[in-house]
Protein backbone atom coordinates (compact mmCIF):
# COMPACT_ATOMS: atom_id res chain seq x y z
CA UNK A 1 0.00 0.00 0.00
CA UNK A 2 2.85 2.54 0.83
CA UNK A 3 4.65 1.74 -2.09
CA UNK A 4 1.29 2.60 -4.04
CA UNK A 5 0.62 5.44 -2.22
CA UNK A 6 4.42 6.51 -3.43
CA UNK A 7 4.04 5.76 -6.81
CA UNK A 8 0.89 8.46 -7.10
CA UNK A 9 2.60 11.32 -5.33
CA UNK A 10 5.50 10.66 -7.71
CA UNK A 11 3.41 10.67 -10.22
CA UNK A 12 1.69 13.35 -9.27
CA UNK A 13 5.14 15.46 -8.62
CA UNK A 14 6.26 14.58 -12.32
CA UNK A 15 2.58 15.96 -13.70
CA UNK A 16 3.36 19.09 -11.56
CA UNK A 17 7.17 18.93 -13.02
CA UNK A 18 5.96 18.63 -16.57
CA UNK A 19 3.31 21.32 -16.08
CA UNK A 20 5.80 23.71 -14.50
CA UNK A 21 8.27 23.30 -16.96
CA UNK A 22 5.35 24.61 -19.67
CA UNK A 23 4.26 27.41 -17.36
CA UNK A 24 8.12 28.57 -17.38
CA UNK A 25 8.30 27.76 -21.00
CA UNK A 26 5.20 30.07 -21.88
CA UNK A 27 6.39 32.47 -19.71
CA UNK A 28 9.77 32.74 -21.63
CA UNK A 29 8.26 33.57 -24.53
CA UNK A 30 6.13 36.19 -23.31
CA UNK A 31 8.80 37.91 -21.81
CA UNK A 32 10.37 37.84 -25.45
CA UNK A 33 7.42 39.25 -26.96
CA UNK A 34 6.85 42.00 -24.46
CA UNK A 35 10.63 42.81 -25.08
CA UNK A 36 9.86 42.87 -28.74
CA UNK A 37 6.85 45.37 -27.57
CA UNK A 38 8.79 47.58 -25.62
CA UNK A 39 11.34 48.13 -28.63
CA UNK A 40 8.68 48.87 -31.24
CA UNK A 41 7.29 50.98 -28.42
CA UNK A 42 10.60 53.15 -27.68
CA UNK A 43 11.31 53.31 -31.90
CA UNK A 44 8.09 54.92 -31.94
CA UNK A 45 8.90 57.93 -29.67
CA UNK A 46 12.22 57.99 -31.10
CA UNK A 47 10.35 58.57 -34.44
CA UNK A 48 8.13 60.92 -33.06
CA UNK A 49 10.94 62.84 -31.85
CA UNK A 50 12.57 63.14 -35.06
CA UNK A 51 9.53 64.02 -36.41
CA UNK A 52 9.23 66.75 -33.76
CA UNK A 53 12.44 68.39 -34.44
CA UNK A 54 11.61 68.28 -38.09
CA UNK A 55 8.31 70.16 -37.68
CA UNK A 56 10.52 72.88 -35.23
CA UNK A 57 13.14 73.21 -37.81
CA UNK A 58 10.14 73.34 -40.98
CA UNK A 59 8.66 76.56 -38.75
CA UNK A 60 12.26 77.94 -38.38
CA UNK A 61 12.64 78.31 -42.01
CA UNK A 62 9.10 79.62 -42.63
CA UNK A 63 9.38 82.20 -40.31
CA UNK A 64 12.64 83.16 -41.66
CA UNK A 65 11.04 83.21 -45.27
CA UNK A 66 7.93 85.23 -44.14
CA UNK A 67 10.63 87.85 -42.32
CA UNK A 68 12.49 88.02 -45.85
CA UNK A 69 8.92 88.60 -47.55
CA UNK A 70 7.74 91.36 -45.24
CA UNK A 71 11.43 93.14 -45.60
CA UNK A 72 10.52 92.98 -49.32
CA UNK A 73 7.76 94.52 -49.40
CA UNK A 74 8.52 97.46 -47.23
CA UNK A 75 11.35 98.31 -49.29
CA UNK A 76 8.97 97.95 -52.61
CA UNK A 77 6.10 99.69 -50.52
CA UNK A 78 3.85 97.08 -50.59
CA UNK A 79 2.80 97.40 -47.66
CA UNK A 80 1.62 99.94 -45.13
Amino acid sequence: MADNVENIVIEILRRMQSELSAIRESNREIVSRLGSIEQGISRIARDRADDYGDVMQNRRRIDGLQERVERIERRLDLVQ
